[in-house]
């Protein structure tokens, strides 16, 4: 699968695509690899027959290129239907197979949904006692933080590595080592990380470590969770026995191909320029808009130590939806929620201190593995003209 980045017919001629967070393209070297898993190899893998075997080769082989992309063994990665699901796993699997009375979990405020939301559950139902950790102005856990939180009733810390909306890296490492210092299970929520920053199970002292493949060239519908081997887990799927009995239900071989075949792609890219010629882009994107734009683009988030494809700006004097509405020329994201209408602040940026007005004006611009510097001159150029074709406001 090594060689040159085929061209992708779905980018062709269409927006400028800047929502790589959002979800990736496909690539087309991956639906070549799950191609026969859809037609030719259609046995059920856990059968005893003839046709189960390529499945089932299929299937451990993708098994193996998810491990190898995160330092892991085979046996320690579980496939599911979704990177929710996965968090699903981890968080309630952990509590729930703790055998604590009134198990204690550690997590953030600018968790994913999948995190927040499983929390609340779990606080709902089962009585779990959840402590929501606070984000500086830069968007991370200060460790002091987590220390303070921890108790001997911590069952799990669940936090992710970066941030979808600002890319901020957060210090893994060193509150996964609090953690088990304390003897809680750390997970961690890599969807947005994988593939675009080195990650290792080993080094970074996780128990849990959430892969979505619909965030690095897969097809939607596929994500794994690495569960480190001895970890104890409450299934999110009872039945059949299949994923180590933690997700029953005949397995979907072609995704889980796809997925591995990601992993693989992920691994050469990881070990090429790749890296750094989407971070090249995305500082091209930002200096030439600040140009175009004098005063009235900030950052937000860290300058340094966040994801290589993520820029998360704010435009004064305008609305980031009004922004995209006015340039349908580009793909790209604001963060802001919008109820019957109405515009509200994004979360994340919020809890990072920043004010509703320059929240509101927020733009997300990702990029990625088919982002050009053709890309680049043709969005500065349509936000550029968008944002001076917008009436100057005050949101205060």
């Amino acid at each position: 699968m090594t060689g040159a980045v085929p061209p992708h017919p779905g980018l062709d001629g269409g927006p400028v695509y800047l929502d790589y967070n959002a979800t990736t393209p496909v690539d087309p070297r991956v639906i070549e690899r799950m191609w026969p898993s859809l037609t030719e190899y259609f046995g059920n893998p856990s059968s005893g027959h003839a046709f189960s075997g390529a499945p089932k080769a299929a299937l451990e082989r993708a098994r193996g290129q998810v491990a190898s992309l995160i330092g892991a063994a085979a046996g320690e990665i579980v496939f599911t239907a979704s990177g929710s699901e996965a968090d699903l796993l981890a968080v309630r699997g952990a509590v729930l197979a703790s055998g604590h009375s009134r198990p204690h979990v550690v997590t953030q405020v600018t968790e994913h949904p999948a995190i927040l939301q499983t929390c609340d559950a779990l606080e709902r139902l089962h009585g779990a006692r959840i402590t929501r950790l606070p984000v500086d102005a830069d968007g991370r856990v200060d460790p002091a933080g987590l220390a303070a939180a921890l108790t001997e009733d911590t069952t799990l810390v669940s936090v992710m590595a970066a941030n979808n909306e600002t890319g901020a890296l957060q210090p893994i490492r060193e509150l996964a080592s609090l953690a088990r210092r304390h003897g809680a299970l750390f997970h961690c929520d890599a969807a947005q990380a994988i593939g675009k920053i080195p990650l290792d199970v080993g080094e970074l002292g996780v128990d849990l470590l959430t892969v979505v493949g619909h965030k690095m060239y897969a097809p939607k519908g596929i994500a794994a969770l690495f569960v480190r081997e001895g970890v104890r887990l409450e299934p999110v799927v009872y039945g059949g026995g299949q994923e180590q009995g933690l997700r029953a239900g005949t397995e979907n071989v072609a995704l889980a191909v796809a997925l591995g075949a990601a992993a693989e792609l992920a691994a050469e890219d990881l070990a090429s320029s790749a890296p750094n010629r989407i971070a090249a882009l995305r500082d091209e994107l930002h200096r030439r808009l600040a140009d175009a734009l004098p005063g009235r683009v900030r950052l937000n988030g860290p300058a340094s130590g966040r994801l290589p494809n993520t820029l998360n700006i704010s435009v004064d004097g305008a609305a980031g939806h009004e922004i995209l509405a006015a340039a349908p020329g580009i793909a790209a994201s604001t963060g802001s929620a919008c109820h019957s209408g109405i515009h509200s602040p994004s979360p994340v940026l919020s809890a990072m201190g920043i004010e509703p007005a320059r929240a509101l004006a927020a733009l997300r611009l990702s990029l990625g593995r088919w982002s050009t510097f053709g890309d680049i001159e043709t969005a500065v150029t349509a936000l550029a003209t968008a944002v001076t074709g917008l009436a100057l406001k005050d949101f205060s």
